[in-house]
């Protein structure tokens, strides 16, 4: 990456407009409850240093969170613990959520998902990791996960 605004080739990147303020998205994103409803149930604890786990289908994932600011960022570790031996290269990677809030009082949320260099599928280890996505074309600049935002702010 050469600057903030950059995102490595090998990341998965999502941005949507939502209706919803700031305060109503960060409680989907940090609260256990409202975060299994949408993603895997957890043991969040949104300060920086802090660990927890999601309880993934075909793997435990571990998770450290490495910053967050109410209400405008969330950054943390997404490091697979496979159940199954004989996987070989469990998803070590970051997942970062940018929140700013939109002039009609909405937020802009920015999610990316980086370190899947050397993976072959990423969109296939996110799936088996328990995330409800539905990927579309990267490089359009348009959404590529059509329901995560409904589910995201369902919970809320």
């Amino acid at each position: 990456m050469n600057s903030k605004n950059e995102i490595a080739e090998d990341a998965l990147e999502f941005e949507y407009d939502l209706a919803e303020p700031p305060e109503k998205v960060w409680r989907a994103l940090t609260v256990p409850e409202l975060l299994a409803a949408w993603m895997m149930p957890n043991d969040i604890s949104p300060q920086t240093g802090s660990h927890f786990a999601f309880a993934g289908p075909d793997a435990a994932i571990k998770c450290e969170i490495l910053a967050a600011e109410p209400e405008r960022l969330l950054r943390y570790s997404w490091r697979e613990q496979p159940r199954d031996a004989s996987r070989q290269d469990p998803l070590d990677s970051t997942v970062t959520f940018t929140l700013a809030r939109t002039v009609s009082g909405g937020t802009h949320l920015r999610i990316v998902h980086d370190g899947f260099a050397g993976k072959a599928m990423p969109a296939v280890a996110m799936a088996g990791a328990g995330c409800r996505l539905s990927l579309g074309l990267r490089g359009t600049r348009k959404p590529i996960a059509a329901n995560t935002p409904h589910l995201l702010l369902r919970a809320a």
